[in-house]
């Protein structure tokens, strides 16, 4: 079969494609500004891209294609797009071909939550690897043990389990439910649940209604690993279940009953038992509540607790959460994918576990379409409290971003110009401080260019 895939570049898509490729198809595909690193991934999986929407594309590079997977980037108005509904030609959401596809016939496990699914599945998935499971997989991020963010799976006669992120953001221009619903898992985390995607949802309560169409779909047989700690979580579950729920939190939280329980220093508990303590890498509580996540539906899966937790002291993490990017004069630069208040706070909390009394300069860029909306922006002071400095990058915002920011006094800077952020990073920056650079996007380079510029300094 010939795919030809709109939007091909984006990480879920752009998964889809190497499945699909690795799975014997024919894949080809157009996005607005293809560059690496996706392009040059799927280039060298001989997938040929073409850049920009021009209708030529149907009668060029996707000429013969049997079926057209399209991404949720592409709406109407689209020329490529237009021209396709003309001709009438076959076209799919890019979740419900992987359900037809490759799905259908797995024992999926689906990791949601509003924060940690992309580290949570990346955690999952390397335990079932570990334990002899060859688990295909779908993650909104590469795992640095994979190195690689989808497979269909090693032997695909072995391989009965898949592991997917599962996003609440919509299908498609024709598909406005959340993505997970096409994946119907046997195995389900809802890790948390807040207000995000401000674009598409109008309110909490409607993303709710979006996890509860979820939980419809798991059958009485399956489980659901649910954040014991997380009230709209339990409004979710209140309104209906019909799958057997196991609930996880920190030890230190009363009043949840959570069956399964991690303390700070990783000693964890099912039903008051002893399972083993978790020693691993990963920093910060958040990063153990989604191990935790991972263990219990791995034992879903068949896999013991003592072997995931030996597994996960293996485990290097996902690229972009707290990537360590460089140490140049004593100062380390670290890159993030943090992007909302509550993953901004704690991943800096996280650091300032490892740091202790060490500075942390904390460079942002609130990128994401809720944050541009400004829908959680009074929450954002508050997120940075465990940073000694705060660098905002504010050039494409349509919100008072310095007035945001005033009750941070002088601890924030705000800038609309990138090289003036980083000419201050660098001047305020030194020996033993720990700078963290926080976006969802490729924050225009200023990894390599904050960088350069300490080299040029030192």
């Amino acid at each position: 079969m010939h795919l030809h895939v709109l939007g091909i570049c984006g990480t879920f898509m752009g998964g889809l494609a190497a499945i699909a490729k690795s799975a014997g198809h024919h894949v080809t595909g157009c996005d607005a500004n293809v560059y690496p690193p996706m392009s040059t991934q799927l280039g060298a999986l001989g997938i040929g891209l073409t850049d920009g929407w021009d209708p030529a594309q149907l009668r060029g590079i996707a000429t013969g294609a049997d079926v057209f997977v399209i991404g949720n980037v592409v709406s109407r108005g689209n020329p490529l797009l237009e021209a396709l509904l003309n001709s009438g030609r076959a076209y799919v959401s890019g979740p419900q071909w992987l359900f037809e596809n490759v799905l259908r016939d797995r024992w999926v496990l689906a990791v949601a939550g509003t924060h940690g699914k992309t580290t949570t599945a990346a955690m999952l998935a390397w335990i079932l690897d570990c334990a002899g499971l060859a688990p295909g997989f779908l993650i909104g991020g590469v795992p640095v043990d994979f190195a690689i963010s989808a497979r269909l799976g090693r032997d695909e006669a072995r391989s009965r389990f898949f592991v997917i992120e599962a996003d609440e953001y919509d299908t498609a221009f024709f598909d406005k439910r959340s993505k997970f619903v096409h994946y119907r898992p046997r195995t389900a985390i809802l890790n948390n649940l807040e207000y995000d995607h401000a674009d598409i949802f109008p309110d909490l309560a409607a993303i709710e209604t979006q996890f509860h169409h979820l939980v419809r779909i798991i059958p009485s047989n399956g489980r659901i690993i649910a954040n014991g700690g997380e009230a709209s979580i339990a409004r979710v579950l209140a309104r209906g279940c019909w799958s057997e729920v196991e609930r996880f939190g920190l030890a230190e939280v009363s009043g949840t009953g959570p069956d399964w329980t991690i303390g700070g220093d990783g000693t964890i508990l099912l039903g008051g038992a002893l399972q083993g303590t978790l020693a691993f890498g990963q920093l910060g509580r958040h990063n153990q509540l989604n191990a935790l996540a991972a263990l219990a539906a791995a034992r879903h899966a068949g896999v013991p607790v003592a072997d995931g937790i030996e597994a996960l002291a293996t485990f290097n993490g996902v690229k972009r959460r707290l990537e360590l990017r460089g140490v140049i004069d004593g100062i380390t630069v670290y890159d993030d994918f943090a992007h909302h208040p509550t993953e901004i706070s704690a991943t800096l909390e996280g650091l300032r576990r490892k740091v202790s009394g060490a500075r942390i300069l904390a460079v942002v860029e609130p990128r994401s379409n809720t944050m541009k909306m400004g829908a959680v922006k009074d929450a954002l002071p508050g997120s940075f409290a465990a940073a000694d400095r705060v660098f905002c990058y504010a050039a494409r915002l349509g919100w008072d971003v310095a007035g945001t920011l005033a009750p941070l006094s002088s601890k924030a800077l705000v800038f609309d110009d990138l090289a003036s952020l980083v000419s201050a990073v660098v001047g305020e920056a030194k020996p033993g401080d720990h700078v963290l650079i926080m976006s969802n996007g490729g924050f225009d380079g200023v990894h390599e260019k904050l960088l350069r510029a300490l080299r040029s300094r030192a």
